[in-house]
């Protein structure tokens, strides 16, 4: 009697949603769990192929953490194309400005680089404060 590896398909998701308090997390730490459930990697049905992750909803982005100097040091680029467009902003002015693309940032570049990587992050909702719209969705908190 042949035994086969059972290969999930998108279908077979039933996908949760959990909700993840950032307040006093810090970023790197909290962005490779936040990307493992994404991904499903928790999950039983786990096939690197599919999406069987979960949906995550942050919130308190803006009482984030960063280690040692990462205010300051760490640097987030962006390039129009044309000469002279390349534009820089420091980890501590983007979560002034936009604590959300913090944890975005952090995530995306914890996923896969592909199509399949792109539907996951869709399932990622960042907001600075402490309400979010996702109550009908019912989602269960995560204790990180």
């Amino acid at each position: 009697m042949k035994k086969y590896t059972y290969n999930a398909k998108d279908s077979d998701n039933k996908g949760k949603w959990w909700v993840v308090n950032a307040e006093g997390k810090v970023l790197g730490r909290l962005a490779t769990t936040i990307a493992s459930v994404l991904r499903g990697k928790h999950n039983p049905l786990f096939t690197p192929h599919a999406d069987t992750g979960d949906s995550v909803v942050v919130i308190n982005a803006e009482k984030i953490m960063l280690t040692g100097n990462k205010l300051e040091d760490k640097k987030y680029y962006r390039y129009s194309g044309f000469n002279g467009g390349l534009k820089t902003i420091t980890a501590g002015k983007l979560l002034e400005k936009k604590p959300e693309d913090l944890i975005r940032f952090a995530v995306k570049g914890m996923l896969p680089k592909n199509k399949l990587g792109s539907k996951i992050f869709g399932k990622l909702k960042v907001y600075a404060g402490n309400q979010h719209p996702h109550e009908a969705q019912n989602p269960e908190d995560m204790n990180i």
